[in-house]
């Protein structure tokens, strides 16, 4: 199976909980799917199927941008560790001039070609890491992507260069251990539902940051 057939198969097109403008292929738990794309790949240890489930931070994100479409509006936008894309499709249709997602899962690469066509928005989507290289963007943003030690640390350093260089930042968490909060100010909360699949409780209280900052 190609990487879009395993997407389809594998997931449901529904609208995102707190943002239902946008519908993603989405599947109902990780453990089944993921062992199923093993399956379909011929290939164990693949990486986890984070692409086919709307996380706290990428809908609160993805909400902030629906209802302040003039952080976006009109700017070039690279939206990293994308996944399925959601941030990155509320970007275009927040009025984005260009929006770009960044994955290193060829499976998330095809989530996002997928969901931004169900979505009628031009989406490019890269399968690269470019955490070691400089920002050529207006704006970041990124969501859930503090969750491990290193790949924060990763994060937190292209942010900061990004900042340092004139680059806006615009984060999605619901406050994993590794984000740099005393880097960051906050600028909205919202209680994001239904992720009792993924989280240890249904409803997580989850913020949209903005870099102030180079500490971290």
């Amino acid at each position: 199976m190609t990487a879009l057939e395993i997407v389809r198969h594998g997931t449901a097109l529904r609208p995102v909980p707190l943002a239902p403008r946008i519908r993603l292929h989405l599947a109902d738990e990780p453990v089944g799917l993921w062992e199923n794309i093993e399956a379909a790949s011929g290939q164990n240890g693949i990486d986890p199927p984070f692409w086919a489930f709307a996380w706290a931070g990428g809908q609160a994100l993805a909400r902030y941008l629906l209802d302040h479409p003039e952080a976006v509006r009109g700017r070039h936008v690279i939206d990293i560790a994308s996944g399925s894309g959601l941030v990155a499709i509320a970007a275009a249709l927040a009025g984005a001039s260009a929006v770009t997602g960044y994955d290193i899962d060829p499976l998330a690469i095809a989530a996002i070609e997928l969901n931004a066509s169900a979505n009628g928005v031009d989406v490019r989507a890269e399968r690269a890491d470019i955490l070691d290289q400089d920002a050529d963007t207006d704006l970041i943003l990124v969501a859930d992507a503090f969750y491990e030690r290193r790949l924060a640390e990763r994060v937190t350093r292209f942010l900061a260069r990004g900042h340092s260089n004139g680059v806006d930042v615009l984060i999605g968490d619901l406050g994993r251990t590794y984000l740099p909060r005393n880097s960051l100010t906050p600028l909205a909360a919202y209680d994001v539902s239904g992720l009792g699949t993924v989280e240890d409780c249904d409803t997580k209280r989850t913020t949209v940051w903005t870099h102030v900052s180079d500490g971290g």
